[in-house]
């Protein structure tokens, strides 16, 4: 409850009459009904020009309608996709944002203090005279609902890319069935197949990575349920294919796969669940 936080200044909230103006608010809840009810809460504490950022995972339509909503109150909204999971606080906030240009342009210090910077990841060729705020984690995607539209079809790849290794994890360790004829059946080692494909193989990324430190810890992924959860957004990315008519064979397919993982499971659904918690900090826990 908001009211509640503004009453607690131990816990690092100031009332808004005690900050500068215009007050800038960034709320990081759960889609649906608890951001939408801070939001509210927010927008009837505040004044005209202040500026609320909803850093969640919110349905870019729902940021679209609201961006209206507040825009007539004179109120400030923006939407800022957020990707880095659990290693963003160490690693920095990959971020794509959606709203007003002066208002994003105001906003700028904060996004570039959170994001990760240039690194040591080599510079795009070609990009000498673009701007540079997408090379240091962060963009200005374009008004309202854009910033979430931008990572929800983020979190739709990321659903593919996971759903490939957790196939091609299931191949290998598979290789090993007695329905195989004798000759063909191959004891692989996940841990070392893991370690070397990261070591320049056309296949390494950072979702590797993260297997390959589960799969070290314990090949058999004991700690890990089969059931495989989903944010969402996952499914609202098939449905802005359906509306674009993209067709988007793979990432519907891997959507299609979490959900069958909620009534059987195999090696290949441990590995997705490794990886969200590699990621994420997302727990599931085994069946019993």
């Amino acid at each position: 409850d908001v009211h509640n936080l503004l009453a607690q200044p131990s816990r690092g909230v100031l009332g808004f009459g005690k900050t500068q103006q215009p007050a800038i608010m960034w709320v990081m809840l759960p889609a649906g009904g608890p951001t939408e009810q801070t939001i509210a809460e927010l927008a009837d504490l505040g004044t005209r020009g202040d500026i609320i950022i909803d850093g969640g995972n919110t349905f870019y339509k729902d940021d679209v309608r609201r961006a209206k909503t507040l825009k007539a109150r004179g109120i400030h909204y923006v939407d800022v996709g957020t990707s880095g999971g659990v290693w963003g606080l160490e690693r920095g906030y990959c971020m794509m944002i959606g709203g007003e240009t002066e208002i994003v342009t105001h906003l700028d210090p904060i996004f570039s203090v959170l994001a990760p910077g240039m690194g040591e990841i080599p510079r795009t060729t070609g990009r000498k005279d673009r701007d540079d705020r997408a090379e240091r984690g962060y963009i200005h995607a374009g008004p309202a609902g854009s910033g979430h539209f931008v990572k929800m079809v983020h979190n739709g790849i990321e659903y593919g890319l996971m759903q490939a290794y957790a196939e091609g994890f299931d191949i290998l360790k598979g290789r090993n069935s007695p329905n195989l004829p004798e000759g063909e059946r191959f004891d692989l080692d996940l841990v070392d197949i893991s370690e070397v494909w990261r070591r320049g193989s056309v296949v390494t990324s950072w979702l590797l990575d993260l297997t390959a430190n589960a799969l070290a810890r314990d090949e058999k992924l004991g700690a890990f349920g089969t059931h495989v959860s989903d944010s969402g957004e996952g499914q609202w990315t098939v449905e802005a294919a359906m509306e674009e008519k993209v067709p988007a064979h793979v990432l519907t397919a891997s959507l299609y796969a979490r959900y069958r993982s909620r009534v059987e499971g195999t090696f290949g659904e441990k590995i997705l669940s490794a990886m969200r918690f590699g990621f994420g900090g997302h727990v599931e826990t085994p069946k019993k």
